[in-house]
C-alpha cells in the first residue's frame, strides 16, 4: 500500500468554552431572564454542539429544555444567531434545512465568540423569541463574550 499524504496535517487546535465560562453565562442568562419578567431554560454548548451546561427554572416549561438546546446547537453549527436562521429557512432554496433535527431558527440562540473565533453557543428558551434573544444577549454581555455582527 502506497503512502500518498503522509506529511499532511493530521490535527488542528480547537478553542472551545470552558466550564467556568459556560456556568457564568448560565448564571447571567437566568437573571436577565428574572429581570425581564419569565422563567426559562438555558443551554450552552461547545464548538461542537456537545452540551456543556444547562439549567431549567423551576417554572420554565418542560419543552424549553429540548429548545434551548436545541438552539444552542443552531447558532453554534455555523456561528449564526439562530433568528436569522429564521430569515434564511424563508427562502425556498434553503427550506430543505428544516429537515436537520436539532437546527431550531427561532430567537434566542447565539454564537460564542472569543478573539474572532467561534467556540460554542447558547440558548434561551421560554420567552418570547425577542425576551430570549435579549436575555442571551444581556449573558454574553456580562460575561465578556463578542456580539456577532450579523445580529
Amino acid at each position: 500500500m502506497q503512502q500518498i499524504a503522509k506529511n499532511i496535517p493530521k490535527t488542528m487546535p480547537m478553542a472551545s468554552v470552558t466550564l467556568a465560562a459556560t456556568n457564568a453565562l448560565i448564571e447571567e442568562a437566568l437573571r436577565a431572564c428574572r429581570d425581564i419578567g419569565f422563567e426559562a431554560a438555558i443551554a450552552v454548548v461547545d464548538v461542537t454542539g456537545n452540551l456543556r451546561a444547562f439549567q431549567r427554572a423551576d417554572g420554565a416549561p418542560f419543552f424549553a429544555a429540548e429548545v434551548a438546546v436545541s438552539k444552542a446547537w443552531t447558532a453554534a453549527s455555523c456561528g449564526i444567531a439562530t433568528h436569522i436562521w429564521n430569515d434564511y429557512i424563508a427562502d425556498p432554496k434553503l427550506a430543505p434545512l428544516t429537515n436537520v433535527n436539532k437546527l431550531m431558527a427561532v430567537g434566542g440562540g447565539l454564537p460564542l465568540f472569543q478573539d474572532g473565533k467561534l467556540i460554542g453557543g447558547i440558548g434561551v428558551s421560554g420567552g418570547s423569541h425577542e425576551q430570549d434573544r435579549e436575555a442571551a444577549t444581556s449573558a454574553l454581555v456580562c460575561v465578556g463574550f463578542e456580539i456577532a455582527l450579523a445580529e
